[in-house]
C-alpha cells in the first residue's frame, strides 16, 4: 500500500529531480523510493562492498611497463601536447 510522503526540499532541486526522472522515464517518487530502499536494504549495499573486494583482489595483477611513471605524469603529458602543439 502507497502512503503519501511530505517533503520539505529546495525548489530548484526539485525542479532538476524531476527533469532527472522524466528524462530517465521515472517519476519522481519512484526515484526516491529506490533510493530509500536502497538506504535500508542491506544486501544492495552489499553490492558496493563486494565491487571495493574485488578491485582490492585485482590490484597488481597488471604489470605496468618500466617507462610508466604515474598516471599523473601521463595525463600532464597528454595534456601538454593537446593544448600546446603547433
Amino acid at each position: 500500500m502507497n502512503t503519501k510522503l511530505t517533503l520539505s526540499i529546495n525548489q530548484t532541486v526539485i525542479d532538476e529531480a524531476k527533469e532527472y526522472a522524466k528524462s530517465n522515464g521515472k517519476s519522481l517518487s519512484n526515484i526516491v523510493e529506490e533510493y530509500l530502499k536502497s538506504l535500508s536494504n542491506p544486501h544492495k549495499s552489499n553490492k558496493s562492498k563486494s565491487t571495493r573486494t574485488l578491485v582490492k583482489e585485482l590490484k597488481g595483477s597488471v604489470k605496468m611497463p618500466k617507462e610508466f611513471t604515474s598516471y599523473k605524469s601521463l595525463l600532464q603529458d597528454a595534456l601538454l601536447e593537446k593544448y600546446l602543439k603547433k
